[in-house]
């Protein structure tokens, strides 16, 4: 296939049948092989887009947010198509090459400490609100709060999923961080088939699983730190509270043994497929999306 330019090489990924000792069928989506590298493309594409639309985004602007860095790839990377100037906001825990890669497109990339909550005056959601604020002709996609966030995911990565399955999905499996993957495709899975179970992986640590006292933890890109109107609840089945260890060790065995080399939250959705899928039947079908790749997160040794 022939396109204009990269943005329209945007999703369309491959799903792709995996054996993690499973009785169901499971697949994962692989959306590292989207031209960021991750799933966050397509919502900081429609964001962008939405915001061009409404004229709040306008020509020789500057697109200012905050990230643990796959979102804020997609933004500098589409900012370059664009011709828009993007500055990001991140956690001092990103990863080396998260961080290299953001330079590599030209964004200008702002270090924020790590804090427990997103609210706190140093946090790098603080940090990118005050700078979106002190910057004229400027938006900020704000992700965790965006709306447009989980619209991208209901209009492109569900029906992605169900025409990919023949419309056979008995089951959706997602990391939850912003919300906005689980919730968008989520809510266009359920509106094909209510009994689609959507299962939605969460940090045991986070701030939603310590009922609002969270502890650090390893994994990036996922983890419901912060009330938000992105996740929608009413669409989620259950949450499964996974463990950094566990999600870590399963990183290695994807690599060394399936050919898939993930980021960290992928290990965790991996982990939880796994032992969720324990209790399914051979006629069940679940599809796990596997946000990016392990060659971003390679100098922090997990592999």
């Amino acid at each position: 296939m022939m396109h204009n330019n990269l943005l329209q090489a945007i999703g369309n990924t491959p799903l792709v049948q995996v054996d993690l000792q499973t009785p169901c069928q499971l697949y994962a989506k692989l959306e590292y092989l989207n031209p960021g590298g991750s799933v966050k493309d397509r919502s900081s594409l429609f964001m962008i887009e939405d915001a061009e639309q409404r004229g709040i985004l306008q020509p020789g602007g500057t697109i200012i947010d905050a990230s643990s860095g796959n979102q804020g790839i997609a933004t500098a990377m589409i900012g370059a198509i664009k011709g828009y100037k993007v500055i990001i906001a991140v956690s001092e825990k990103v990863s080396k090459e998260k961080l290299e890669t953001l330079k590599a497109y030209g964004a200008q990339v702002v270090m924020c400490p790590a804090t427990s909550f997103l609210q706190d005056p140093n946090s790098y959601h603080s940090q990118a609100m005050r700078i979106h604020k002190e910057t004229p002709n400027s938006f900020m996609p704000d992700q965790y709060f965006n709306l447009a966030n989980a619209m991208a995911h209901y209009k492109s990565l569900g029906p992605e999923i169900w025409r990919q399955t023949e419309g056979k999905i008995t089951h959706f499996i997602a990391a939850a961080g912003t919300g906005g993957t689980i919730s968008g495709a989520g809510r266009f899975l359920k509106e094909q088939n209510p009994n689609i179970k959507i299962i939605a992986v969460d940090s045991n640590v986070s701030y939603r699983s310590t009922k609002g006292h969270p502890q650090p933890y390893a994994i990036e890109g996922m983890g419901v730190d912060f009330d938000s109107p992105v996740l929608n609840y009413d669409i989620v089945d259950e949450f499964f509270e996974a463990p950094d260890a566990q999600s870590l060790a399963m990183l290695q065995h994807l690599a060394r043994n399936k050919g898939i080399l993930a980021g960290p939250s992928s290990g965790a959705v991996a982990y939880a497929a796994e032992q969720y899928c324990k209790q399914l039947k051979p006629t069940d079908l679940a599809v796990m999306i596997m946000g990016d790749s392990g060659r971003a997160y390679l100098t922090k040794n997990f592999y």
